[in-house]
């Protein structure tokens, strides 16, 4: 089982985000296969403080509920954090393939509605997102 931890920050507007990161990557970040990072945002529709309503919160976790068992049944990617507020949910991947990502979260959303995710993918070898989240969360 992973070992997490949560953190809260604020945006640029002051706003609540509450920053999940997992611990236990070494053995992943220590592997060459994953060095390409991959953003997958949605939306939601948030209260005033940003963070969501009672109805998205069940949506977003239903949504990280299922990518999660996708990618323990195949793990092409490694879920490394979540930030959650500011009216979206970003979660950070760390893949091998951007092709197999792509097949495994679709696999994993494909009985939902159609969604207003935004993905973005880029080489990160060095994890430099990820050593920069346990920064900000002041995690060593």
């Amino acid at each position: 089982m992973a070992d997490w931890w949560t953190s809260p920050l604020e945006d640029e507007s002051g706003k609540l985000v509450m920053v999940t990161g997992r611990a236990d990557v070494d053995k992943f970040r220590d592997n060459p296969r994953y060095k390409i990072r991959i953003e997958v945002t949605l939306p939601y529709e948030a209260t005033p403080s940003g963070m969501p309503t009672e109805d998205a919160s069940k949506l977003i976790d239903d949504v990280l509920e299922r990518i999660q068992a996708e990618l323990e049944r195949d793990p092409v990617a490694i879920l490394t954090g979540i930030y959650t507020g500011a009216g979206e949910r970003n979660m950070v991947f760390y893949a091998a393939s951007t092709f197999i990502f792509d097949k495994k979260l679709n696999a994993a959303l494909a009985d939902l509605p159609t969604l207003p995710l935004r993905i973005s993918a880029e080489n990160d070898p060095g994890w430099e997102e990820y050593a920069e989240m346990r920064e900000l969360s002041e995690i060593n």
